[in-house]
């Protein structure tokens, strides 16, 4: 998913040198934490199924595990750089200043690092789950 990232945003002839580095990086890590996950729930939901039940729960499975993680991460680098400005940790106006915070950096995700995952990310996905339903035979 990193390298997808990286595709894309060299196609898009984007920003910097260091902050392609910096979206690369945290598209990788979240897809490396997100492969062993996105595994998991994939062999809970396919066990003893048909080949085509289990290619479906690896691809609907590792790309929720990997779109959650990463957009877990990138609301969590998002809140950092905005706790400068946050009130005081674990009062109430904190508590809404940090869900709100989250909520919109998941939706900025959504909105403008999905695209960052095609085609290179779908193709490598599309891959991980014939595999997987080659390898649950």
């Amino acid at each position: 998913m990193g390298a997808s990232a990286l595709v894309t945003l060299l196609l898009d002839d984007w920003q910097t040198p260091a902050k392609i580095r910096i979206v690369t990086a945290l598209f990788a890590v979240g897809a490396a934490l997100a492969f062993p996950i996105g595994l998991f729930a994939a062999r809970l939901v396919s066990q003893g199924r048909r080949w085509e039940v289990a290619f479906a729960a690896a691809f609907v499975c590792l790309a929720a595990a990997t779109i959650g993680l990463t957009g877990g991460l990138f609301a969590l680098q998002y809140r950092s750089y905005y706790a400068e400005w946050h009130a005081p940790a674990f009062t109430r106006t904190w508590v809404l200043q940090f869900v709100f915070t989250t909520l919109i950096a998941l939706y900025q995700f959504v909105v403008l690092g999905i695209r960052l995952y095609f085609p290179v990310g779908f193709i490598a996905l599309f891959a991980a789950g014939v595999w997987f339903a080659r390898q649950q035979r």
